[in-house]
């Protein structure tokens, strides 16, 4: 493995989102490992060490919401020799912005990131991937798995039938419903989880990848988030053709190859 001298050394904290076990960025962290990056993927709590160990016994994930993962991942970062760069996909993407906005990082790349809370765009798409979900209020409490069918919507509806298939097979596990009732009531409720300070000054950066065929977490909802912050550097890219499941395809490493550049760019 070739490794980049320790003066310009940094740490990556890979962060999955609902429905994706860890284990889904071990390309990501091979690729960045081949760069001279130290990296680490840890899971949500009452996330297994495998898929079939976590779809075999989601009780530990039952009333996990934003804030009890985003206080894990702190509580793991804190026992880093040095503040990371964060990767995270879909809440994931939200709990790399609060730890952002907590300080604890050197920049963050959020890819379809679950909306914080000031976001107004609601397309129908995102209601429909959340519908398993909110569906019944019991959810609240209890994790909830997807279907093949479900995942095919939400995640693969831009991949051919078989490739969706396929990483719902290897990575798809049961999530908590919690995050899912704390964002959709977060624009009506004071103290919201997924609320961020978004004007914040000194802020490290945060690169934001929206994906334009994305069912769970459409474009308009990241390029609405994009808009809300000021005071410190944020940038956008898109990808047109991407769906939610961009980081987990067979196209992952345009969107980690991206990540690298603005990452040596911004975060050096």
């Amino acid at each position: 493995m070739n490794k980049i001298p320790m003066a310009a050394a940094r740490t990556v904290v890979f962060i999955h989102g609902l429905w994706i076990h860890s284990g889904s960025w071990q390309p990501w962290q091979e690729l960045f490992a081949g760069r001279g990056y130290e990296t680490h993927a840890p899971g949500w709590p009452g996330d297994a060490e495998s898929v079939a160990a976590t779809r075999a016994d989601p009780t530990g994930m039952h009333g996990v919401g934003v804030e009890e993962a985003t206080d894990a991942y702190a509580k793991f970062l804190a026992g880093l020799d040095e503040r990371p760069i964060l990767v995270g996909h879909s809440f994931g993407g939200l709990i790399a912005q609060k730890l952002l906005d907590r300080d604890l990082a050197a920049g963050a790349v959020t890819i379809s990131p679950a909306p914080i809370k000031g976001v107004r765009a609601v397309p129908f798409s995102l209601l429909r991937s959340a519908f398993p979900v909110l569906r019944s209020p019991a959810n609240r409490g209890r994790a909830v798995a997807l279907t093949e069918k479900q995942f095919a919507y939400g995640f693969g509806n831009a991949l051919a039938p078989a490739e969706s298939a396929d990483i719902y097979r290897r990575v798809a596990i049961p999530a908590p419903g919690r995050p899912l009732f704390e964002v959709s009531s977060a624009n009506f409720t004071r103290d919201a989880p997924s609320a961020v300070d978004t004007a914040r000054a000194g802020r490290a950066p945060l690169l934001m990848i929206a994906c334009g065929r994305d069912h769970t977490v459409p474009a308009v909802v990241v390029r609405g988030a994009h808009r809300l912050y000021a005071g410190s550097r944020t940038d956008l890219v898109e990808f047109p053709d991407r769906g939610h499941s961009a980081p987990l395809d067979r196209g992952w490493r345009e969107l980690a190859e991206t990540s690298l550049t603005w990452i040596g760019t911004h975060t050096a």
